[in-house]
C-alpha cells in the first residue's frame, strides 16, 4: 500500500518531507524511462509541478494550509487545467492550452493540491478496458510482464497512484471508469451521485451519466477529495458499526461468469461481513432485469456521445480509435422519440431501484467478474468487446440508477490478482456510503 493523503499531510506537517521533495519524487517516477509514466501520463509531468510545490512550501512556511496542501494529485486528461492542453485521450481535438482551470482543477488548486500531470485514458472515456492506441496503454502493476490492462477508462489515474506518481487521482465515472481500474489495480475507487460535483471545463461523454470520481489508497482519501470537489468543508467520516448493517446481495445479473479468483474473494467478503455482525440478505432485483431495455443503439450514453461528436466524426473520422467509433456511431440512429423514451424508462428504473432497496443500507457484489486480462488477449475485436461488456456489467447499474458506488480492494496473497468488492448506496446518500465503506474496508 502506498502513501495516503493523511500520511502525506502528516509528513509535510511534521517536517519529514517538503512538497518540493514529494512532488520531485513523483515527477522523477513519471519521467523514469523504465517505468509506466510515459503511458500513464499524456504529455508527462506538468511543466509547472515543481513550481507549484515550491509555492506550497512557501505558503506552509507562512502558516497557510489547505486540506490538500503540497500533495501531488493527478487529473484525468479530460479536465481543463490552465496552460495545459485537454486531449481526452484522443488525437481528434484541435485545441490550444486551456485559458483557465475548469471546476475540478480550480477546486483542487484552492485546496492546495499540486496538479502533477494529466493521466491517460480510453479515448473520450468510452471503454472500461483502458486501452489507448494513440498514447499507449499503461500496464497493470499486478503483472507487468504479461502486460495486463489496468482497466478504464481512468487507466492512467490508477497506475499513477499504484506507482507513486501521485498520491491520489481524480477521474470520471460514466459506467464504471473509476471503479473498474481501482478493482483491477488494487485501489479504492469512488463514484458519487452524478451532479454532485461540477463538470464545467470537462470534455463530456454522457451528460446524463458523467460523474467526477476519485482513486486512492483509502476510503478516507476518496472522501476528502470528494468533499473538496463538492466545495464542502472537509470533515471526518462518521463512525459506522457493521453490527446490524443491512446488506443486500443481488442474486441476479451481478454473479454470472465470475472467474474463480473473484468468486473466492466474494465468498470471503460475505463471511467477513457476517462475522462483523452485518445482516446479509440475498435479493432478486427487477430493476437490474430491466437494464437491457436501455441498451438499444448504445442507449443514452451513445446518443449523447454521438450528439457531441457528430461534427468531429464528419471531419476527422480517420483520427478516432475505430473501436471507440464503432461504439459511438449507433447513437446517431436514436431518434428524438427514442431518446425521450430512454430517459423516461431510466427514471422508472431508478424509482423501482429505490423501492426495491429501501430495506437495505447498501448492496454488495464483486466490482467486476474477472481479473485483469492480458492486452494481447484483446487483439481480436470479439474478445475486446466481450471483456468490455464484462467489466462494465456490474458497475454500470449505479450510473443508471444514479447512486453512489465504491470499489474496495480485497486482501489477497502476495502476487495474486487484485479483486475489488463494490458497495452501492442509496441515491444522494454518498456520505453514508463512504462511512459504511470505511468501516467495511477495515474488515476485508
Amino acid at each position: 500500500m502506498g502513501l495516503t493523503i493523511a500520511q502525506a499531510r502528516a509528513q509535510l506537517a511534521g517536517g519529514r518531507t517538503s512538497s518540493a521533495r514529494l512532488v520531485g519524487e513523483a515527477v522523477a517516477r513519471i519521467e523514469d524511462a523504465q517505468g509506466e509514466g510515459a503511458r500513464a501520463f499524456i504529455g508527462g509531468a506538468s511543466a509547472s509541478a515543481l513550481a507549484q510545490a515550491e509555492a506550497a512550501d512557501r505558503l506552509a512556511a507562512a502558516g497557510i494550509h489547505g486540506p490538500l496542501s503540497g500533495v501531488p494529485v493527478s487529473v484525468k486528461d479530460l479536465f481543463d487545467v490552465q496552460g495545459e492542453v485537454t486531449r481526452a485521450g484522443s488525437r481528434v481535438l484541435e485545441r490550444g492550452p486551456a485559458a483557465a482551470d475548469g471546476a475540478v482543477a480550480a477546486r483542487l488548486r484552492a485546496a492546495g493540491a499540486v496538479l502533477v500531470g494529466r493521466t491517460n485514458m480510453s479515448e473520450f472515456a468510452y471503454t472500461g478496458l483502458g486501452v489507448n492506441p494513440h498514447y499507449g496503454t499503461p500496464s497493470n502493476p499486478w503483472d507487468r510482464q504479461a502486460k495486463r490492462i489496468p482497466g478504464g477508462s481512468s487507466s492512467g489515474a490508477a497506475v499513477a497512484v499504484t506507482d507513486a506518481m501521485a498520491v491520489a487521482s481524480v477521474g470520471t465515472d460514466t459506467g464504471g471508469s473509476c471503479r473498474i481500474p481501482a478493482a483491477l489495480c488494487g485501489l479504492v475507487g469512488f463514484k458519487p451521485t452524478a451532479g454532485a460535483i461540477a463538470t464545467e471545463g470537462m470534455v463530456p461523454l454522457s451528460r446524463s451519466y458523467d460523474a467526477v470520481g476519485t482513486l486512492a489508497w483509502s476510503v478516507a482519501c476518496c472522501a476528502l477529495l470528494d468533499q473538496v470537489l463538492r466545495g464542502a468543508a472537509p470533515t471526518p467520516l462518521p463512525d459506522v458499526s457493521l453490527k446490524g448493517l443491512r446488506v443486500g446481495l443481488p442474486s441476479n445479473y451481478m454473479l454470472d461468469d465470475l472467474e474463480p479468483e473473484v468468486a473466492e474473494a466474494y465468498d470471503a467478503f460475505k463471511n467477513q461481513l457476517a462475522q462483523a455482525g452485518a445482516q446479509l440478505t440475498e435479493v432478486k432485483l427487477e430493476s437490474l432485469a430491466g437494464l437491457s431495455e436501455l441498451t438499444r443503439n448504445g442507449g443514452i450514453v451513445a446518443a449523447e456521445a454521438y450528439a457531441w461528436h457528430r461534427r468531429l466524426i464528419e471531419t476527422s473520422r480517420e483520427r478516432y480509435d475505430p473501436l471507440i467509433l464503432q461504439r459511438m456511431e449507433p447513437g446517431g440512429l436514436t431518434t428524438a422519440a427514442d431518446y425521450l423514451w430512454l430517459l423516461e424508462r431510466r427514471a422508472q428504473l431508478q424509482q423501482l431501484y429505490r423501492a426495491e432497496t429501501r430495506g437495505f443500507d447498501v448492496l454488495a457484489m464483486p466490482t467486476v467478474p474477472i481479473v485483469a486480462p492480458r492486452l494481447a488477449d484483446l487483439a481480436e475485436e470479439d474478445a475486446y468487446y466481450r471483456a468490455n461488456r464484462l467489466l462494465l456489467r456490474n458497475t454500470s447499474p449505479a450510473n443508471v440508477f444514479n447512486t453512489g458506488a465504491i470499489s474496495l480492494p480485497c486482501r489477497r496473497p502476495a502476487g495474486s490478482a487484485p479483486v475489488g468488492m463494490m458497495l452501492m448506496g442509496r441515491p444522494g446518500g454518498d456520505e453514508r456510503l463512504l462511512a459504511i465503506a470505511q468501516a467495511v474496508s477495515e474488515r476485508i
